[in-house]
Order: C-alpha cells, then sequence, then structure tokens
C-alpha cells in the first residue's frame, strides 16, 4: 500500500471524526485543515458515502451526518493523549471552578477508553507538569461565570451582572448580551452589548462580583467576536503611540502584543510605537512603567496624565 493511499485513509477517518463532533462541517473547513482542495474533500465525501455512511449536504451550508448515526469510541494515539494532559493543567488554572470541573469530568471519560500503555504515559507525564497563573482571573464568589456566558452564547440569552469597573467607586448593575469571551493581557474579557450604557462593552472577569442567568432573549444580532477584536473602531480602544529608545525594545517585543500592538517605525535611535489598548488606565500604563525611563508620550494627553497620577501615589508610599 503506497504512502500517499495510507494519507488518504488517514484524512478520510479524521473527515468522519470532525463530520460527528459538529453538526455542520463546511467543506472549506475541511480543505483548510488538511490543505487539499475542495475538489480533494468532494471526493472523500463520496467514498465515505459509498461505505454507508448517511451524510447530509446543503449546497452553501456544509455536511452533516444523520442524526443517530455513531461509531464505536475512536482510539486514542500517544501524542493525542499527551495533549490531554497540557489541556486538563490549562484548564485547571485558567478557567473557573465551575468549568474546570466538568473539564475534569469529561478528561475521566476520555482516560477510560485509552488503552493499558496509553493510560501508563498519560499517568507518567501528567504528575511532571504544572502550571501557574499569577493573576487572580475570577471573582472567588463567581465560580461559575465562564459556565453562565457560555450558555448565554449559545441560548441567546442576557445575563445579569454586578460588575466592578475601573473608573467606578461602587460596583453596577448591567444586563448584557455577550457576543464572545477572550483572553488577553493575562486576563478573561467579555465583549457584550450592555443595555445600561446602551452600546457594546467589554468587561474584565474578575471585576465581576455577581453573575445570573436569565431567560430574556437577545434584543439584536450581534457581529462575530472576530469583527470586534481586528476592528481598530472597536469600543473602548485607544490610540497610543510612545517613541521607545532602540536599546530597550527588544526587553518589551514579547510583551507588547498583549497591550494592543499594532505598528512600529524605525527611526536612527527610537522606535515609534502604536498601539490601540483596551486597558489604558491600568494594564498600558502600569506596563509603559516599567521602561518609562527610556520612552516618550506622544500621545494622548490621557495617558500622561495617568502615568502623572500612579508616579504621585507611589511617591507618597515611600515618603
Amino acid at each position: 500500500m503506497s504512502l500517499n493511499t495510507l494519507n488518504r485513509f488517514d484524512r478520510i477517518v479524521a473527515i468522519l471524526i470532525q463530520l460527528q463532533s459538529r453538526r455542520i462541517v463546511k467543506a472549506q473547513e475541511l480543505a483548510d485543515r488538511f490543505e487539499v482542495s475542495l475538489r480533494t474533500i468532494y471526493r472523500d465525501i463520496r467514498t465515505l458515502e459509498t461505505s454507508g455512511v448517511p451524510i447530509y449536504s446543503e449546497a452553501g451550508v456544509g455536511y452533516s451526518i444523520v442524526d443517530g448515526y455513531r461509531l464505536p469510541p475512536v482510539m486514542f494515539t500517544r501524542e493525542e493523549a499527551t495533549s490531554f494532559v497540557a489541556a486538563e493543567k490549562l484548564m485547571q488554572k485558567f478557567t473557573d471552578k465551575s468549568l474546570g470541573k466538568h473539564y475534569e469530568s469529561a478528561m475521566f471519560k476520555l482516560k477510560s477508553v485509552l488503552r493499558g500503555t496509553e493510560k501508563d504515559w498519560v499517568s507518567a507525564i501528567e504528575t511532571r507538569v504544572a502550571i501557574n497563573s499569577s493573576e487572580e482571573l475570577f471573582n472567588k464568589n463567581v465560580p461559575d461565570a465562564l459556565e453562565i456566558l457560555f450558555e448565554s452564547i449559545a441560548e441567546k440569552k442576557q445575563v445579569f451582572l454586578l460588575y466592578h469597573s475601573s473608573d467606578s467607586n461602587f460596583p453596577t448593575e448591567r444586563k448584557i448580551e455577550p457576543v464572545g469571551i477572550f483572553h488577553e493581557n493575562r486576563h478573561w474579557y467579555v465583549m457584550g452589548f450592555c443595555h445600561l450604557r446602551n452600546d457594546y462593552r467589554q468587561f474584565r472577569t474578575d471585576r465581576i462580583q455577581k453573575i445570573a442567568r436569565t431567560e430574556i432573549p437577545f434584543n439584536q444580532n450581534h457581529l462575530s467576536l472576530d469583527h470586534f477584536l481586528k476592528n481598530p473602531a472597536a469600543p473602548q480602544q485607544t490610540k497610543i503611540r510612545i517613541l521607545v529608545d532602540k536599546e530597550v525594545v527588544k526587553y518589551i517585543k514579547s510583551d507588547r502584543k498583549h497591550y494592543g500592538f499594532v505598528s512600529e517605525k524605525d527611526f536612527e535611535s527610537q522606535v515609534e510605537m502604536t498601539f490601540m489598548s483596551r486597558d489604558l488606565e491600568d494594564g498600558f500604563s502600569r506596563w509603559y512603567l516599567m521602561f518609562g525611563d527610556y520612552a516618550k508620550i506622544l500621545e494622548p494627553e490621557r495617558l500622561k496624565t495617568r502615568i502623572r497620577e500612579i508616579i504621585k501615589n507611589t511617591e507618597k508610599g515611600i515618603q
């Protein structure tokens, strides 16, 4: 049997698994994943249909397997089993307690179908892997924040928040329609339409004091999360330009993407950097102070004011 035949067999099996994992799968998604042409995907789908797999297709929508059709559990490779270890450790540290427990339950089910040698392999590795987070990602009083937000997005129902923003002395009550959830700059954020502000806002999960489900449906259809993250005009983004001495640029390159880095211009002894920041008040300002004696703020004035405030408060603490 030739290598090409083996590769095609592996791809067809992987396509079947992907079809079983989702309600609808588009041909272009399959072509992108396996780096083949659409014609190749069409041919592979016909092969599955010929072998008796009941695949339903609709032009412009995608492929799906007829409800009720299932194959026995698929055996995992050693490499796939190893990936579970990293995923489990990340889930324990970077999600809320409720979602972490659900994932732990799912992991027991996944491990139950491993062969004996793979179980030993996983056991040997999982005790040797540790992931530590230096940030508090969630308020301890809301252990099920992500679970509720995921439900809200899937069911298109509003959620109630008691939210304490960085520029307010007291928490405020909000009803929001979550658009999506993303991790950035060491924190989880929720992008959503806020009925109190009548506009799109983002909410940091560790500032959520309380969260509750509602039965109120979304009032409108929302654009994708990617739209808000990629669009420079997305809500609560501030354009920042700074000049940084070249001698320190190499030390901040690895972190700058977390603070909204967009572009840079190279000058003789300095580099002008442009950012679109979602957290000027605390995140970007405090990061800037790490190298501020080697930099200059070009805009906005609000950033200069905030830096002066932080320095003034710091001076009070060392008098």
